[in-house]
């Protein structure tokens, strides 16, 4: 694929199984060739989106010490405020040139899942913006509905029943809305031709759906070793295989390498992913329709919640410091 495919979704609604089919087949072929897709149809409203980049305007608009009272390094929940330097996700490149915010399921800090996965559950951090964690949590219940059809689809694709992906999203799931802002470079420091906003990496988990806003910049490397633009689309989420989903496929769906470029390094940038994981004690087997001769299994069984932390350790410097 030279070109990251658009699918209109909006027959995954119906509730007449056949309608899925065309739609289900693009998805698989999308997620085995290349792990990335432009949905539409997927029922969130432009508007709606458009209201969760000005609220990410608003929140990260705000003075410095407001949001340093919600920095996610002072926090035992992985949860709130990211600072520049906080993430770095390609480690032969410096760390990335963002801030972001991280919200997930609210969870009493009294909870016994929280005194066992402090890391992964816990109580949200909103900080004093009006009307920031109604808003969150409203886009956050849209964004899950999205993922539950888009996680049907490609569980039929594979084999399995409708539900067997969604099955292991009980009201203990740690998918994590976040929203990232790329600020510009300080005047007077020359931005390299190849200066990335964010590195090369993958995502750790099942998949993730992302907005993003209209300035660019988002690249995927292709089979062949290619980068290609993964442009915003009016109206479309992107949609991105995971490591664990590749884990869990024995590798026919592709967890594929992307970064972010400076494409307008004097503007700000904006994005808004979702991503999409399950219970921290679902055990990923590999699915049985994946083990051919062809492809023998390839990984052991292992845990969500397990291989999202030592992820994290890998990633966050403030993870490194608590645990060195």
């Amino acid at each position: 694929m030279t070109t990251i495919p658009v699918i209109d979704i909006s027959p995954l609604s119906s509730p007449d199984r056949k309608d899925w089919a065309p739609v289900i087949k693009e998805i698989d072929h999308a997620c085995r060739e290349i792990g990335f897709l432009a949905i539409t149809g997927h029922g969130i409203s432009q508007q709606q989106i458009d209201s969760m980049f000005k609220l990410s305007e608003r929140f990260f608009a705000q003075p410095l010490d407001e949001k340093q009272k919600i920095e996610m390094a002072n926090s035992n929940n992985h949860r709130g405020w990211g600072s520049h330097g906080a993430e770095q996700l390609d480690p032969t490149n410096p760390t990335d040139w963002k801030e972001t915010f991280d919200m997930a399921l609210d969870i009493h800090p009294d909870h016994p899942i929280v005194g066992e996965f402090p890391a992964l559950y816990g109580p949200n951090q909103y900080g004093d913006l009006p009307g920031f964690q109604q808003q969150m949590n409203q886009h956050y219940t849209l964004l899950m509905s999205v993922a539950y059809r888009m996680l049907s689809a490609m569980a039929l694709a594979l084999g399995e029943d409708e539900d067997f992906f969604n099955s292991k999203f009980t009201t203990e799931h740690m998918s994590v809305l976040r929203m990232i802002h790329y600020p510009p470079r300080p005047e007077g420091k020359p931005v390299p031709d190849d200066a990335m906003a964010a590195g090369a990496h993958t995502d750790y988990g099942c998949i993730t759906l992302l907005a993003q806003d209209n300035t660019g910049g988002l690249e995927v490397l292709t089979k062949d070793d290619r980068w290609i633009s993964a442009p915003p689309v009016e109206g479309a989420l992107v949609v991105n295989i995971g490591d664990l989903m590749q884990r869990w496929t024995n590798d026919a769906y592709r967890s594929t390498l992307h970064r972010v470029r400076n494409l307008a390094p004097g503007k700000h940038r904006y994005s808004i992913p979702f991503f999409v994981e399950t219970r921290y004690d679902t055990l990923v087997e590999t699915i049985p329709s994946c083990i051919t001769a062809d492809n023998p299994k390839k990984y052991d069984a292992v845990t969500q919640g397990n291989w999202l932390i030592e992820r994290f350790e890998a990633t966050y410097a403030y993870r490194q410091q608590k645990t060195a």
